[in-house]
């Protein structure tokens, strides 16, 4: 099977392959988010790009072919990460286009630092901007300050928002991020992750929030990997799956599945496969028809590459950028969770696995 490309939307290259830095008892976002700010002064630029280096040519192996990465860009780290993943970007792009995500992890409107490295980044290479609520003080101000930043560039925004399972849309960040958004004209140029909220919301709840998303044209990447670890740890059985199921609302928002983390306190497990992802997505989410695995397999392609401004289809008379995969159709490919046999990017072929060969005596 034959598609035009793989997208991963939403990844941590920085803060990849770090299992052996941190320690997973409790297994929740506080912990891991812990965990991994106590490991980031250790980074190296050197370090960094190794293990940087590492999953990307994991990725390119697993028939991705574009990414936006999340950088943390804040005094514990400075510059060094970024400086890495630049050098990633220049290194690999034979094979495979990466966004750069100047990322406020760790809080913004307290830290003038963080401020400061963050308009570097921009000066620099970044060609967006993050930011994580949840993780400031002043969550509503985090939201404009990197809007501000966002508009300044004349770039994208994105954000890690509402990553828990409390169904109170008080303190959701939805309606003001949307407030924002559509203040500033800026439809189609925000992009969120996580929001597991949604999964734990009452169905008139849920349908607010998905109302306000599709009003400012803000595009979702859902995390399968991570929200399924991390969530629903302290709460008894049956334990929630954590996870946003977007059958009723996918075709109303741009929505899109990443895979977040790889080998770290977040994810200790992956190996930068999207075609696994979604056949994750799919389990959890029990889709099964045709049109629902269609779908599925547009959250890693079509809809990826929207959310990433990225030219998905082919073109007659330009240089082909495709996947070959061991599949007869989307839906076959998701099922199976079937192997990317070749890519071509500009023209020429950037990976290629041998297909599995059975010796019957």
């Amino acid at each position: 099977m034959g598609k035009p490309r793989i997208f991963e939307s939403h990844i941590h290259l920085d803060k990849a392959c770090i299992l052996d830095r941190c320690n997973i008892e409790e297994g929740t976002l506080e912990e891991a988010v812990n965990e991994t700010s106590k490991a980031k002064k250790d980074f190296t630029e050197e370090d960094v790009y190794k293990r940087a280096s590492q999953v990307v040519e994991m990725a390119i192996k697993k028939g991705t072919m574009g990414m936006r990465t999340f950088v943390e860009t804040d005094p514990k780290t400075s510059l060094r990460a970024f400086n890495a993943i630049k050098k990633v970007k220049e290194n690999y792009a034979f094979a495979i286009d990466i966004q750069i995500c100047a990322f406020a992890q760790e809080g913004l409107t307290d830290s003038k630092e963080t401020q400061a490295l963050l308009e570097e980044a921009l000066q620099n290479g970044a060609t967006v901007v993050g930011g994580c609520p949840y993780k400031d003080e002043n969550p509503n101000k985090h939201i404009e300050m990197i809007l501000d930043l966002a508009q300044k560039y004349a770039i994208d925004a994105d954000f890690h928002l509402d990553f828990d399972l409390n169904p109170e849309d008080s303190n959701s960040s939805i309606p003001k991020l949307v407030e924002e958004t559509l203040k500033r004209n800026y439809q189609g140029k925000v992009s969120i992750g996580h929001v597991t909220k949604l999964a734990a919301m009452r169905p008139e709840q849920r349908e607010k929030m998905i109302s306000l998303l599709e009003s400012a044209n803000i595009n979702l990447s859902i995390l399968p990997a991570t929200d399924i670890f991390l969530n629903g740890r302290n709460t008894g059985n049956p334990k929630p799956r954590g996870l946003v199921n977007a059958k009723d609302f996918a075709k109303r928002i741009n929505t899109c599945i990443a895979s977040n983390n790889i080998l770290n306190a977040f994810t200790p497990y992956a190996d930068a496969s999207l075609l696994r992802m979604a056949n994750m997505y799919a389990n959890l989410s029990q889709a099964a028809t045709k049109e629902e695995l269609e779908t599925v397999y547009k959250m890693i392609g079509q809809n990826a590459a929207q959310m990433l401004q990225q030219n998905f289809a082919l073109e007659e008379n330009r240089p082909a950028n495709l996947v070959i995969v061991e599949a007869k159709n989307a839906t076959d490919a998701i099922r199976k969770i079937s192997q990317p046999l070749l890519g071509i990017k500009n023209g020429k072929v950037s990976f290629k696995n041998e297909a599995a060969i059975l010796f019957i005596p």
